[in-house]
């Protein structure tokens, strides 16, 4: 957590992770416990990856991933690569859409990786894409439409 208790990321240099920079938020009571700890990484100025490690609490009645959790990790995967994509002030921005095609089954176990795509960005909206994946497999693809946080005043 940073000193002024604002969400962020912190470079990580070692482990599976080195490269990466791995997701943190200030407040320990939110949704964002559930989905679990993510890490985020740039790829150009337009493409960003976010990952986390799946877990059981993840998973539905047939051992697959849930469908719920994936539309959740989407919409946090999408505010992850924005910030990482240097638009860390829009942390506050609100998903206006998010679509969702479940194109296989997710296992609990392996990562789950979201390659999202920056399509464009007009003065109040970022349109974005990502394909979520295992093991280099499609679990998901997403389209999302993000509202930009206000300015501050």
């Amino acid at each position: 957590m940073t000193s002024d208790g604002i969400a962020g990321g912190a470079p990580l240099t070692d482990g599976k992770w080195a490269g990466w920079t791995e997701w943190f938020d200030p407040h320990p009571d939110t949704f964002l416990q559930a989905i679990g700890r993510g890490y985020m990484h740039a790829d150009g100025p337009a493409q960003a990856r976010v990952a986390l490690e799946t877990r059981s609490s993840h998973r539905n009645r047939l051992d697959t991933l849930h469908g719920g959790f994936l539309a959740a990790f989407a919409d946090h995967a999408y505010f992850g690569a924005l910030w990482i994509l240097g638009h860390e002030e829009q942390l506050n921005g609100v998903t206006i859409d998010l679509s969702m095609q479940y194109l296989g089954a997710g296992k609990v176990g392996p990562d789950l990786v979201a390659q999202v795509d920056l399509l464009r960005e007009t003065g109040r909206l970022f349109f974005l894409r990502m394909l979520l994946t295992q093991d280099g497999a499609p679990v998901a693809a997403s389209t999302a439409t993000i509202r930009k946080a206000p300015k501050p005043r």
